[in-house]
C-alpha cells in the first residue's frame, strides 16, 4: 500500500509539473504571437514609409493615421505636427479622418500647452487613454474641447493620444485616435494598453519619416522661394540693364546733337568695335562691354563750347586747344560710374596714337588701353565712310586704302595698333557689311 501511495504522489506531482509546463508554454506562445504581430506591424509601417521616400508630410500622415485606425478600430483621428511660432509652439493638423461626419477641409492649429489633450501629450511625451471625453477626472491638467462635436453632431467618447518621436526622442507631433469600434457593438469601446504596445515599436519610425518629410518640404519651399527671388532679381536686372542701355544711347546721342550728319555713327562704331574685339581674341565680357561703351567715345563734346563745334572752316589755335579737351571732359563725365570705366578709358584715350603723337596725354603703344585702340580704328573707318562738311563719303575700297597706306592726314603706322589694322584687313568684308546694314538714308558712296 505504501508503494501504491508513493506512486500516486509521484503521478500527482508529474501532472502538476506538466500543467505548469503547459501553462508556461501557453504564455510563451501567447508572447510569441504578440511578438510576431508586433513584427508584422513594424513591417507594414516600414513598407509604406519606404515605398515612396519622398512623400509629403500630408501623404505620410494620411497613411500613418489610416494604419493606426485600422490596427485599433478607431472611427476617427488626427495627426498633428509640432511647430514653433516665435517663442510659442503650436500643433497643426496635417491629417484628419472621420468615418461618421465630414472632416475639416482646411488645416487648423491649436496652442501646444498643457490644457489640451494633444498639447499635453506633445509637451510631456506621455500616452493618454480617456474612456469618456466628457468625464475626464478633475485632477487632470487637460480638458476636452467639445466645439467640433457641437458643430457637427459627432459624439467623441474614447480617446487614445500618443506622441510621435523624432531624432533624440523629442516630440515632433501627436496622433489622436477617437472612438474604438468593434463589429456588433453599438457604443464606442475604450482603447487598450495593448494598442499602445502594438504601436510603440513603430513610433520612432513614423516620427522620423514625418520629420524627414517636413524637412524635405521646408527645403523645397525654400528652394521655390529662392528660385522666385532669383527670377525677380533677374527681372530687375534686365529692367535695370534696359534702362542703363537706354541711358547710354541717349547720352551718346546728346553728345552728337551739334552734328546733324552723324546719323547712325555711334551704332556703327559699337558694331565695328565689337567685331574687332572678337577678332583680337578678347573675352566675351570685354566684347559685350565695348559694344556699348564705344558709343560714348565723344561724350566730352557736350562740355565743349557749341560755337566751336558748329564753326564752319578751320579752328584757330585757342579753339583747337579747347576741342582737344573733349577727351578729358568725357573722362570726367564717365569715370564716376564703375559700370562705365571702359567707356571712360575710351573717351580719354581714343585720340591717342600708336607712335605717342596723339592727345591729350601722348600715350604710346600698349600704354594706350586696348579698348581705346580698337575704337580709334572703328571711329576712323566710319568717319572716312561718312559724309562730313569738310569731306564727301568715301567707298569701302578707298577707305581701306587710306587706313592701310595713308593720306595727307593719316599715317597708319603712326596712328594705329598694327595688329588691329591687320585684323581689319583680314576681315574687312564684315566692316563693309556693318556699314551697309546701318547706313544713313542721307549718306552714300560717291
Amino acid at each position: 500500500m505504501a508503494v501504491v501511495g508513493r506512486l500516486d504522489d509521484d503521478l500527482r506531482r508529474n501532472r502538476l509539473f506538466l500543467f505548469f509546463r503547459l501553462l508556461r508554454c501557453g504564455t510563451l506562445f501567447a508572447h510569441s504571437l504578440q511578438g510576431v504581430r508586433r513584427v508584422s506591424v513594424v513591417q507594414q509601417f516600414l513598407e509604406f514609409i519606404e515605398e515612396s521616400p519622398d512623400q509629403s508630410v500630408r501623404a505620410v500622415s494620411q497613411r500613418v493615421l489610416h494604419k493606426c485606425r485600422e490596427l485599433t478600430g478607431a472611427e476617427a483621428g488626427s495627426v498633428f505636427m509640432l511647430h514653433r511660432r516665435g517663442r510659442a509652439r503650436e500643433l497643426t493638423a496635417v491629417s484628419v479622418q472621420n468615418d461618421v461626419v465630414r472632416a475639416p477641409g482646411r488645416a487648423f492649429s491649436l496652442p501646444a500647452d498643457l490644457f489640451s489633450i494633444a498639447g499635453y501629450v506633445a509637451l510631456t511625451g506621455d500616452t493618454v487613454f480617456i474612456e469618456d471625453a466628457y468625464a475626464i477626472p478633475k485632477d487632470r491638467p487637460y480638458r476636452f474641447n467639445p466645439s467640433f462635436d457641437r458643430h457637427t453632431g459627432f459624439r467623441t467618447r474614447s480617446i487614445l493620444t500618443f506622441a510621435l518621436k523624432g531624432v533624440g526622442g523629442r516630440s515632433i507631433g501627436v496622433v489622436q485616435l477617437i472612438n474604438r469600434r468593434l463589429p456588433g457593438c453599438p457604443d464606442p469601446l475604450p482603447f487598450l494598453r495593448e494598442h499602445e504596445e502594438m504601436i510603440a515599436p513603430v513610433n520612432h519610425l513614423v516620427g522620423r519619416a514625418l520629420e524627414r518629410a517636413a524637412t524635405t518640404e521646408r527645403l523645397r519651399e525654400r528652394n521655390r522661394a529662392l528660385a522666385k527671388e532669383r527670377r525677380r532679381v533677374a527681372e530687375l536686372q534686365e529692367e535695370t540693364e534696359r534702362a542703363f542701355m537706354v541711358s547710354v544711347h541717349l547720352l551718346a546721342k546728346a553728345a552728337e546733337l551739334h552734328d546733324e550728319d552723324t546719323g547712325n555713327h555711334i551704332l556703327r562704331v559699337n558694331e565695328y568695335s565689337y567685331a574687332l574685339a572678337r577678332w583680337a581674341g578678347c573675352p566675351e565680357e570685354f566684347c559685350a562691354e565695348i559694344r556699348f561703351s564705344a558709343a560714348l567715345h565723344d561724350v566730352g563734346k557736350m562740355s565743349v563750347d557749341q560755337a566751336i563745334l558748329r564753326k564752319k572752316g578751320r579752328l584757330d589755335e585757342r579753339e583747337m586747344a579747347e576741342m582737344k579737351r573733349h577727351p578729358v571732359y568725357g573722362h570726367e563725365i564717365l569715370i564716376a560710374s564703375d559700370r562705365l570705366k571702359m567707356a571712360a578709358d575710351i573717351a580719354l584715350c581714343h585720340h591717342e596714337q600708336w607712335a605717342g603723337t596723339g592727345y591729350p596725354n601722348g600715350l604710346a603703344g600698349e600704354a594706350i588701353p586696348l579698348s581705346a585702340r580698337i575704337v580709334a580704328v572703328a571711329d576712323c573707318y566710319d568717319a572716312l565712310r561718312s559724309k562730313r562738311p569738310y569731306k564727301p563719303a568715301f567707298p569701302h575700297e578707298r577707305t581701306m586704302a587710306i587706313l592701310t597706306q595713308g593720306d595727307d592726314r593719316i599715317t597708319p603706322e603712326r596712328h594705329f595698333d598694327p595688329r588691329l589694322l591687320s585684323l581689319l584687313v583680314q576681315n574687312q568684308d564684315e566692316f563693309a557689311r556693318i556699314w551697309e546694314s546701318l547706313r544713313d538714308g542721307c549718306s552714300g558712296d560717291d
